[in-house]
C-alpha cells in the first residue's frame, strides 16, 4: 500500500514556531565506509535517530545484512522502532530494508513497517531502481510507502524537508543517468526525491542526511525555510562533497558559517579530505568536526563522539 503527503499538508514556518523544541537527540551511525571497534563498512549510510523518546531508523545500508549484523555486534534492539526515512532510491541507502524488516518483525511484527520516501522515489531510472524492484515485496511483508511532495512534521520537533528546492546549482549526485518522469519525459537524473530530516533544539536545527544530492546548501537552506530560520547546530551525514573542488568547498564553508555551524559529522559520501577542508574553512575544530565511523554519535548533552579511528 502507498500512501501519499499532498502539497496541501505541508508546513510553514509560522506553524513551526508553535511546536515544542526537542531536548534531547541522539544519532548513531550504523552504516558508513570507516568503522571502529565494532561492525564492519561498507559504501552505504543508516543511523539511528532518537530525541525525546521516539526512536526512527534514517536508510538502510547498502548490502542486505550489513546493519542487521552491525546492531547486533552493537547490541542494539531496532525492533520497537516502526518508521524509516529512506533519503532516495540509491541501493547504497535501501539495501538493507528487506532485511532488517523480516528480522525485526519476528519480534515486532509491526518493526520497519512504514517507510518515508521523497517523491520521484520510485521514477524508472536508466540505470535502475532498487527500492522500485523490492517495493511488492517490502509491502507483501505488510510494509507501507509514505511519498511526500511537500516538507512535513513527523512529529513534534521532527520534519521532513522533502524533496528540495534546488536554490543554488549544487551538482551533488554522480554520472549522467536518466529518469522517466510520469509523464513520459525524459530528464537528467538529479535525484528529485532526495530529502533529509530536520530536528528542531533550542540549540539550533540538527539537520541528517543521506547523501544531501539536493546539496548542502540547498538542503540546509530548504531546513531553515520550512522549521525556522534558526543556526544549523550540527550537520550529520552523507553530503556528496568527495569530488567536489576547492573552490566549492570555499563557497561552501562560507555559505556554512553564514548558517552558524557549530557541529558537523561527515559520513560516506562526503568524503575524508572534503571534511578536513571544511572543517579548517568554517573555522570548527576536531571536536565539532570529524569523519564518522560505524558506531559515531551525535548528541545534545555530548556534542561528537567520532570513533577512535576518527578522532
Amino acid at each position: 500500500m502507498r500512501l501519499l503527503a499532498l502539497s496541501l499538508l505541508a508546513v510553514f514556518p509560522v506553524q513551526a514556531q508553535t511546536t515544542p523544541r526537542l531536548r534531547d537527540v541522539r544519532v548513531r551511525v550504523l552504516s558508513t565506509m570507516l568503522t571502529d571497534s565494532k561492525g564492519v563498512g561498507e559504501w552505504g549510510f543508516a543511523a539511528l535517530v532518537e530525541t525525546d523518546g521516539r526512536r526512527i531508523l534514517f536508510d538502510t545500508g547498502a548490502r542486505p545484512d550489513t546493519v542487521w549484523k552491525n546492531i547486533q555486534e552493537m547490541n542494539l534492539d531496532l525492533s520497537s522502532i516502526t518508521d524509516v526515512i529512506l533519503s532516495h532510491n540509491h541501493g547504497d541507502h535501501t539495501g538493507g530494508l528487506l532485511t532488517l524488516r523480516r528480522e525485526l518483525a519476528k519480534k515486532n511484527p509491526k518493526a520497519i513497517s512504514r517507510a518515508h520516501v521523497g517523491q520521484g522515489a520510485f521514477y524508472d531510472r536508466a540505470n535502475g531502481n532498487l527500492l522500485r524492484k523490492i517495493r511488492a515485496e517490502y509491502e507483501g511483508t505488510g510494509g507501507s510507502f509514505v511519498e511526500y511532495d511537500a516538507p512535513r512534521e513527523l512529529f513534534p520537533g521532527a520534519w521532513l524537508t522533502g524533496p528540495v528546492k534546488r536554490t543554488y546549482p549544487e551538482r551533488n549526485w554522480s554520472g549522467t543517468g536518466k529518469l522517466t518522469r510520469p509523464d513520459g519525459s525524459v530528464t537528467e537524473d538529479n535525484l528529485p526525491e532526495d530529502m533529509s530530516l530536520v530536528l528542531d533544539t533550542d540549540r539550533g536545527l540538527v539537520v541528517i542526511s543521506g547523501c544531501g544530492h539536493a546539496g548542502i546548501i540547498n538542503t540546509l537552506e530548504q531546513a531553515r525555510r520550512v522549521v525556522r530560520n534558526a543556526p544549523i547546530h550540527a550537520a550529520i551525514g552523507g553530503w556528496h562533497l568527495f569530488a567536489a573542488s576547492d573552490e566549492t568547498l570555499d563557497w561552501t564553508a562560507s555559505k556554512l558559517k553564514d548558517f552558524g555551524l557549530q557541529n558537523f559529522l561527515g559520513a560516506h559520501c562526503t568524503g575524508i579530505e572534503a571534511v578536513y577542508l571544511l572543517r579548517a574553512k568554517t573555522g570548527l575544530t576536531r571536536r565539532t568536526a570529524a569523519v564518522a565511523a560505524v558506531g559515531a554519535e551525535f548528541s545534545l548533552k555530548a556534542g561528537l563522539n567520532p570513533g577512535v579511528i576518527a578522532k
